[in-house]
């Protein structure tokens, strides 16, 4: 009879909260309690355990077995504590020492037969056990890769339980270490040159690279809207390691990692299909809510092709996010936050038959009207940069310039970006764009000449736009003068930002 405690985390959203799982061996019937708030999965690990222990050769405690899981109040579920609970239980009952496990997190979910099968959400979980103090780990063998991209943490791979108790044992085996970090290969990144013609498309494009702007383009089919949107990610900068660290615990949470190469180190791009649902757009699922489209846009790219086929009140629950570049769920078991700081690229055509020509358009006004309406005005509010593209009327144009590589504009947009930083940081400010400039900031600290925002004072004496659009104006407008490479945005930066926005997108 005996106590012991050992160390796993659970998982709320991104963010890991160490939780202390103790077992208690003592007389009584033989049965296991598990205490703690467990869901299903979790009360299913208690017979998961056991014959995962018998085929491990170890006796399984023929007594009364508690096992408690805290903080007692907080909800825990998924099958990332089998490696817990039964190395709790087995040094509760003597079989094991308890030295190593006092300062040691154990994750991985147990076969029958005792092997570690890999989980979700290595990366954020051990996070989580660096800040709670805990400085070893034993995770599942094929989770190293992802478990090394966490410093300060002493990692132990196992293949099976057998293995793991034998090194808390003290015995001569030596769980597996963490293999060198290869260096992820480029991702193939889609040429600019490749786009035929759209030239005012193609200068949006580059301005919301430069800005972190949100877009959209509207035109016929076949004149490059899909195209343009996916060389987006190739004109961005690379991520840091912050930034590839934050978009890889969304990714592990997801399940979307490759074990080869688990860092996410370029910006994602995200496609999403007009028939998905809410809570594969924002996230959602029973019990704690898993990670959305948004979420694993994070630092990258959402795209959303055929905008207003999307339903009016899925497409909208994406306003929050874009606005605070967070989505909160909340559900029975708590408030899973997810980071979703993307850039949303919207493209539609102008009307459900969308012809090759306007001209051959044979929807009525009322058609075309509820058509466009999908796309809601708080929605397109928030879009700072809408474009009308036209029909391809010509393949090749001996006379006209070549079009532009992504090497060239990339180096522009860099260029951009860089001025901005520099800017904001010798304010005292940490902003990494101009889109996520505050705007009482843009009014008051980088306030322009009352000659300068003329245009826009107009602009919203007539109602012609919000006082929203005003600010993502000002965020346009300094955008195009860091392009421009001059120091403040002069008038026609603000008129071309407006004009940007008096695009009505359909």
């Amino acid at each position: 009879m005996g106590l012991a405690r050992v160390w796993s985390v659970a998982l709320y959203g991104v963010d890991g909260i160490a939780v202390e799982i103790e077992a208690d061996v003592g007389a009584g019937q033989p049965r296991t309690h598990l205490l703690g708030l467990p869901d299903a999965a979790l009360h299913e690990s208690k017979e998961r355990v056991k014959a995962a222990v018998r085929n491990s050769d170890e006796e399984w405690p023929q007594q009364r077995i508690v096992l408690g899981l805290s903080p007692a109040n907080l909800p825990k579920g998924g099958s990332s504590y089998d490696l817990a609970i039964a190395c709790a239980t087995l040094a509760a009952a003597g079989k094991v020492p308890a030295d190593r496990l006092a300062t040691t997190v154990l994750l991985g979910e147990l076969a029958l037969d005792g092997r570690v099968r890999p989980i979700r959400g290595v990366l954020p979980s051990l996070l989580a056990a660096r800040r709670a103090g805990l400085h070893a780990a034993i995770v599942p063998v094929d989770s190293l890769p992802e478990a090394a991209l966490v410093d300060g943490v002493t990692l132990h791979g196992a293949n099976t339980l057998a293995e793991a108790l034998a090194w808390l044992r003290g015995g001569d085996i030596t769980l597996q270490s963490p293999p060198p970090a290869p260096d992820p290969p480029a991702p193939p990144v889609p040429d600019l040159a490749d786009v035929v013609g759209q030239p005012e498309a193609r200068w949006a494009l580059e301005v919301a690279a430069a800005g972190a702007h949100h877009l959209c383009l509207t035109g016929p089919p076949g004149t490059g809207k899909t195209m343009l949107a996916e060389r987006l990610p190739g004109l961005l900068p690379p991520l840091t390691r912050q930034e590839s660290l934050a978009v890889t615990a969304v990714h592990s949470v997801a399940g979307v990692l490759s074990s080869d190469y688990p860092l996410v180190a370029t910006p994602p791009f995200v496609n999403v299909h007009h028939t998905t649902s809410i809570a594969a757009l924002i996230g959602g699922g029973s019990g704690m809510a898993k990670p959305g489209a948004a979420s694993k846009a994070h630092k990258g790219v959402l795209f959303l092709d055929e905008a207003c086929e999307f339903g009016q009140k899925t497409i909208d629950t994406l306003r929050t996010a874009l606005e605070e570049g967070e989505v909160r769920i909340p559900r029975r078991d708590g408030i899973a936050r997810y980071p979703a700081r993307f850039q949303l690229i919207l493209a539609t055509n102008p009307c459900p038959c969308a012809p090759p020509k306007e001209i051959d358009c044979i929807c009525t006004i009322t058609a075309r009207r509820r058509y466009q309406a999908k796309l809601s005005g708080p929605l397109l509010d928030r879009v700072d940069l809408r474009v009308r593209m036209r029909a391809t009327t010509a393949m090749s144009n001996a006379e006209a310039a070549p079009p532009e590589p992504t090497a060239l504009v990339r180096a522009r947009v860099l260029k951009a970006r860089q001025r901005a930083a520099t800017r904001w940081s010798s304010h005292g400010h940490t902003w990494p764009s101009n889109s996520q400039v505050p705007g009482p900031s843009l009014r008051r600290e980088f306030a322009l000449p009352r000659t300068t925002t003329a245009l826009l004072d107009k602009a919203l004496a007539i109602g012609a736009l919000t006082g929203r659009g005003a600010d993502r104006c000002l965020r346009v407008a300094w955008t195009l003068a860091d392009l421009a490479e001059v120091d403040r945005p002069t008038q026609d930066h603000v008129a071309a930002a407006l004009q940007f926005r008096e695009r009505r997108a359909p």
